[in-house]
């Protein structure tokens, strides 16, 4: 019972990364028409806004990139780093939007940061209060298991304002900067739109999988 809970969480999962990796591999083909890598976008955008102090290293790993807050540093992937692709300046762009997010101090993002810590122990905490409880026939234990795990919808629901407007950043500077044409900007846009929606589908599926647990704990 409840299968279908079980398996469309999955599918959506799966479906969100397809289309980000489908993105990926369509525009790391294409090359921007000012031979631009990522890091060279990153540094021109991270200058630009008086973040000189953030460093820009090269990471292990694909789609790994990310920015460091607490060491201020982006960390891109070797191919996101050396490329001169559509691909690679637009998550070079991305990284660097979540930078001047922390610069002035977004509210969305400190919201995040504070829940971070929280969501990391009540995310590991429910999952053991959860299975004792079910299995113990501990419905109420169940029930306060289930609450806390609920509290990582609360976290991904402020990574989405976060995320998106980041990739709104990151696509104003490269148009007002004319670091892309206008046929490049759409292209940019298209892949920023593809690698937020990632974070969409994880929220709709962690959704449906606490729902699929209530429904399984309230037929107990």
């Amino acid at each position: 019972m409840y299968l279908w809970l079980y398996f469309i969480p999955i599918i959506i999962i799966l479906g969100a990364q397809a289309l980000v990796k489908s993105a990926y591999n369509r525009y790391r083909a294409v090359k921007n028409e000012k031979g631009l890598t990522g890091f060279d976008v990153a540094r021109k955008i991270l200058d630009m806004n008086d973040l000189k102090d953030i460093h820009i290293v090269e990471t292990k790993g694909l789609m790994g990139d990310h920015y460091d807050p607490k060491r201020k540093v982006i960390r891109l992937s070797k191919e996101v780093f050396h490329n001169n692709s559509i691909a690679s300046i637009a998550i070079a762009a991305h990284e660097c939007g979540h930078a001047i997010q922390h610069k002035e101090k977004y509210l969305f993002i400190r919201i995040r940061s504070f829940l971070v810590p929280f969501v990391n122990f009540t995310s590991k905490i429910g999952y053991v209060i959860l299975f004792i409880g079910f299995f113990a026939s501990l419905l109420d234990l169940a029930f306060i298991g289930l609450m806390l795990l609920a509290t990582t919808l609360l976290f991904q629901l402020v990574t989405l304002p976060v995320e998106f407007d980041a990739s709104k950043r990151a696509h104003k500077i490269m148009v007002t900067e004319n670091f892309t044409s206008t046929n490049e900007s759409n292209q940019v846009k298209s892949m920023l739109t593809a690698a937020a929606l990632t974070y969409v589908a994880s929220l709709i599926a962690n959704l449906l999988e606490i729902l699929r647990l209530f429904l399984m704990l309230r037929d107990r």
